[in-house]
């Protein structure tokens, strides 16, 4: 898909009547007595890609747990297409329908690229636990997982270990085990941290491909890619979200700016003591 066409799609999905994909209602998370989800609250309409920025311990990486199962909110509601899924298992908010990624790729390291995507396509697909039966047999899971490479532009790495490849490669097979189900909300948390500034030009312009007509919701501290890939950014910032809305209308916010400012200065006097 080319920036055009990315244009075109997003200018077709802004004017659709809006659905709420994903949305947040006043949503608490205490460990103990610390508070550190306090009273969140988020529509993501169907299609949007949103991100979520805010500094370190802002409770960014929580807030991904409480929407993806990990972990269960104190208090709220969190809702995936109208249902209720707060307190549900992962695995059963994933087959509502969403899908998330991880900071650190988690994959099957010693299977290769094609076993690994094939092994994420099975249960979409109708398959349960089996031991008599031969995936080579499964020709919709091998054709899946092939398409799924060529989206990924993996297919030269096909019979590759998954631990042999390199950084950038092991990112696009953790988003390909990401949207392999066929998820339609696809959560990417720090989707290109470490990567070098040509492979995130790249990795972005992937992310656009693979969950086109998706609806996205990402964490991201690379400002650059924030601004080039999301629709509306949510600014959380302990455990708050203080501003939700379009690229130009964050980046001019005073509050936002404030607490950039503060949250960097902070840092700075930590190094220099």
């Amino acid at each position: 898909m080319t920036d055009v066409d990315d244009l075109v799609a997003r200018a077709r999905a802004a004017a659709a009547p809006q659905r709420v994909a994903l949305e947040l209602r006043d949503v608490h998370k205490r460990f103990g007595q610390t508070e550190i989800i306090r009273g969140a609250s988020l529509q993501v309409n169907a299609g949007e890609r949103v991100a979520i920025i805010g500094p370190n311990g802002a409770g960014k990486s929580t807030l991904f747990n409480l929407i993806s199962g990990r972990f269960a909110p104190s208090s709220g509601e969190i809702l995936l297409n109208g249902a209720r899924i707060d307190g549900n298992a992962p695995h059963r908010i994933n087959r509502q329908g969403l899908a998330r990624s991880f900071q650190v790729s988690n994959l099957f390291t010693h299977l290769s690229v094609f076993e690994n995507l094939r092994c994420a396509v099975l249960w979409s697909l109708g398959y349960r636990y089996a031991f008599w039966r031969f995936l080579a047999s499964l020709r919709d899971a091998n054709e899946r997982a092939e398409e799924l490479m060529c989206m990924l532009h993996l297919e030269r790495r096909r019979d590759a270990l998954a631990m042999n490849l390199t950084y950038a490669e092991q990112r696009a097979l953790e988003i390909g085990l990401t949207i392999a189900g066929g998820a339609d909300v696809i959560l990417l948390d720090e989707p290109t941290a470490g990567m070098s500034k040509s492979e995130t030009r790249r990795f972005v312009q992937l992310i656009r491909d693979v969950t086109a007509g998706k609806t996205l919701l990402a964490v991201e501290h690379d400002m650059g890619v924030v601004f080039g890939l999301a629709d509306r950014i949510a600014v959380l910032v302990y455990g708050e979200v203080i501003a939700f809305d379009t690229p130009e209308a964050v980046r001019a916010n005073p509050r936002v700016q404030e607490a950039y400012l503060g949250s960097v200065q902070a840092q700075a006097h930590g190094e220099d003591a």
